[in-house]
């Protein structure tokens, strides 16, 4: 399985250009959003050439390879707009003997976890933070943000093949690796 995870596009048609641009030269077998796809939410000012209308048109036709989770910013609104399901408010892929629990990280985050096992992975966007972190029982992967990085981190996405986990800017940069 390879698949590429972005988090939090905040309806910017620009990032989403450079990502697409890298799905087609990565060539993942999927691309998970783990939420926040149109709306810029409250809290944020508007991403670079904030255009939902766009960002609408370039995914749509991608509906076969998605697989997305909600985001706080995600509303039944959007998704009567989206030909592919958003509102689920997480998603578990196994892979390598692993669970990897997916999700947006308003929610379930690593203050407030869902139900997870020895060894299992949770995955979420949320804080525009890239981060890979082992805890005890588990490991947090946050694949940062593609438009609205924060904390002075650039804009980010990951990689995922054959138990490695790569978090790049969208220069391609490798940022950190983690192996199951």
């Amino acid at each position: 399985m390879r698949s590429m995870f972005i988090s939090d596009i905040h309806g910017s048609a620009f990032y989403l250009k450079k990502i697409l641009s890298l799905f087609e030269e990565e060539k993942p077998d999927k691309l998970i959003v783990l939420g926040d796809i149109l709306y810029h939410g409250p809290r944020n000012d508007l991403p670079k050439e904030y255009a939902p209308k766009e960002v609408i048109a370039m995914l749509n036709p991608l509906k076969e390879k998605l697989l997305c989770v909600r985001g706080n910013c995600d509303a039944e609104v959007d998704q009567m707009v989206l030909k592919f399901p958003i509102l689920a408010d997480y998603a578990i892929i196994y892979d390598k003997n692993t669970t990897m629990y997916l999700t947006h990280g308003h929610i379930y985050n690593e203050e407030n976890l869902p139900p997870l096992c020895g060894g299992d992975i949770l995955i979420h966007g949320h804080t525009h933070i890239y981060t890979v972190k082992q805890h005890e029982s588990y490991t947090y992967i946050n694949p940062g943000s593609i438009s609205l990085a924060k904390n002075g981190n650039p804009n980010t996405y990951m990689m995922y093949e054959n138990g490695k986990f790569v978090i790049k800017t969208l220069e391609k940069e490798c940022l950190l690796s983690y192996n199951i």
